[in-house]
């Protein structure tokens, strides 16, 4: 079936009440269906009462937000799952407390079977080892916080 004869059809179902159509010529078949927008919630504003409203209960005081990091977070430059340690049996990398050069290894993020080694990018104290051995991250997770 040649283009201009298949935008003539979908032409004509779009135009028509028509909700679906299909055609076989020869060995070729052509199905067009016309997709139908669903429809939009409406909101209604509700009318305003003649009486004063009775005062709303006081809400609970949120629990605090944790404190942000202080000192420069080191992120995961990917997804993909964190080790503390180049191997199961070694011992982590680095441990909260110890000094890192800038370029000194943190830890790997294994990434579609690749172990990628990730690098201090700032030479410090390691304050906070902010994810566990073995746990999934995100793109731009925090993993490390440096003093």
């Amino acid at each position: 079936m040649d283009l201009r004869k298949l935008k003539t059809l979908i032409d004509l179902v779009a135009e028509s009440g028509i909700a679906e159509l299909e055609i076989t010529e020869g060995e070729g078949k052509v199905r067009i269906v016309k997709s139908v927008p669903a429809p939009q919630p409406v909101a209604y504003a509700p009318e305003p009462a003649a009486a004063a409203p009775a005062p709303a209960p006081a809400a609970p005081a949120a629990p605090a937000a944790p404190a942000a990091p202080q000192g420069h977070v080191v992120k995961s430059p990917m997804v993909g799952t964190f080790y503390r340690a180049p191997n199961p049996g070694a011992s982590p990398f680095v441990e909260v407390g110890q000094s890192v050069k800038e370029g000194e290894p943190l830890c790997i993020i294994e990434a579609m079977k690749l172990l990628n080694e990730i690098e201090a990018d700032k030479a410090g104290v390691i304050k906070e080892i902010l994810v566990e051995n073995g746990e999934p991250v995100e793109y731009g997770q925090p993993l490390f916080v440096i003093g």
